[in-house]
């Protein structure tokens, strides 16, 4: 057995392992599409292991070689469309198959040429680097934010398609593929080529699988992190991401303001029109606070009733007035399956970040000032640190259009 045809028979094991760890993905978690192609991809890279294998046993070769060329080139293509799936691309079907067609033609055609012309190796090798920068641009142009490891794929992905150009040039300097199909995989070309695939095809298999499990981690913690019925932060998750606000913010040099809110006689909801009217008005008013905050918000359900949103580079007048205005709009807010004439109130509590406070003594405060607007008689705004505040501003905020474009009920 000669060098080449050895790394062939390790590639075919690890092609085999590599198809089955990404079956093994694809069935843990349904919603990871792009596990399926890649699976997909090196299954097929069994098949095409063992064409090369058979290449010998052909006495016109040209057919096989065809056939083993196109094979490679729908792995690669297939796993740009994995890609795609992965980083949110539309796959560019009709490109692709156009592209198939024309390179297995242009390498059937070519194959009659010698065996160590320049041509016939490019309209060979070209295809494969095409795919596998294609493959690098999918990563680059993703619509969700990237992590090093995603740059490393495409890193990975575009030294491949260099390799593959390449290597017209690598069979020339070390005597060519062999005088015929026949004698490739004795060449010394063969051995070099074939040890450079495995390389990279198990460098960017590996990337993707740390993806792949990087995103079902990430997915996992998401989900302990998220309260089921309001869908927004649980409270370890809403204080894990506001004390990482807090530490952004210290280091840009921002304020940032803390608002803490409370359904208003919730106890007398559950009473009068059950838990599930209970559970409706949550969810009305999560779906209400996350509608309303802006995208760096973070927002959370703390407690049974109670909730929080972070507010980073806002100063306490402009968190004042968004609590005014989601004070005022829920109040106005209809609530399905309740009587039409039924209102629901919440009351808040706000407190800006002071130099060396950390995310419980925030809370603290603004739960502080959340107690006074209870005792103030609900359905208003108060802030921490502060026991009265004027009414001309209580008027004056009292007039603000709330969010959604009602004015506040009477």
């Amino acid at each position: 057995m000669s060098g080449a045809e050895f790394i062939l028979a390790i590639n075919l094991f690890v092609a085999g392992l590599l198809a089955s760890a990404f079956i093994a993905i694809a069935i843990y978690d349904a919603r990871r599409i792009s596990a399926r192609w890649f699976a997909l991809c090196y299954g097929l890279g069994i098949v095409y292991i063992g064409t090369e294998f058979t290449i010998p046993l052909f006495q016109d070769t040209r057919v096989i070689v065809a056939v083993n060329f196109a094979m490679f080139l729908a792995i690669t293509l297939l796993m740009n469309v994995g890609l795609a799936r992965r980083y949110e691309v539309s796959p560019p079907w009709r490109s692709m198959l156009a592209f198939f067609v024309l390179a297995t033609a242009a390498v059937y055609v070519t194959q009659g040429l010698d065996r160590d012309s320049l041509l016939r190796m490019m309209t060979f090798q070209t295809p494969y680097a095409i795919a596998q920068a294609v493959g690098a641009a999918i990563v680059l142009q993703a619509r969700t934010k990237l992590s090093r490891f995603d740059y490393a794929l495409a890193g990975v992905l575009l030294a491949s398609s260099v390799q593959f150009f390449s290597k017209p040039y690598l069979a020339l300097a070390v005597g060519g593929s062999g005088s015929d199909p026949h004698f490739y995989l004795q060449s010394t070309y063969a051995m070099i080529s074939q040890a450079l695939g495995t390389v990279f095809a198990l460098s960017i298999a590996l990337l993707i699988m740390v993806i792949l499990m990087r995103d079902i981690l990430a997915d996992v913690l998401q989900k302990s992190e998220t309260d089921a019925l309001s869908r927004l932060l649980n409270r370890g998750g809403f204080e894990r991401h506001a004390a990482a606000a807090l530490r952004d913010a210290s280091r840009q040099g921002l304020p940032v303001t803390l608002v803490i809110s409370d359904l208003d006689h919730f106890k007398s909801i559950n009473d009068n029109y059950g838990h599930a009217s209970g559970d409706r008005v949550i969810e009305a008013f999560s779906r209400f606070l996350h509608e309303s905050k802006a995208g760096h918000h973070i927002a959370g359900r703390i407690g049974g009733e109670e909730f929080a949103i972070i507010l980073p580079g806002t100063h306490m007048a402009a968190a004042r007035l968004f609590a005014e205005g989601a004070r005022s709009a829920f109040s106005a807010l209809p609530i399905d399956g309740l009587p039409v004439n039924r209102r629901f109130t919440a009351s808040f509590g706000v407190a800006e970040l002071v130099a060396g406070e950390g995310i419980d003594q925030l809370m603290r405060r603004a739960d502080a000032a959340l107690y006074e607007a209870k005792k103030d008689g609900r359905d208003c705004v108060r802030i921490a640190g502060i026991s009265v505040l004027e009414v001309s501003f209580e008027a004056s905020v009292s007039n603000v259009v709330p969010f959604g474009g009602k004015p506040p009920s009477a």
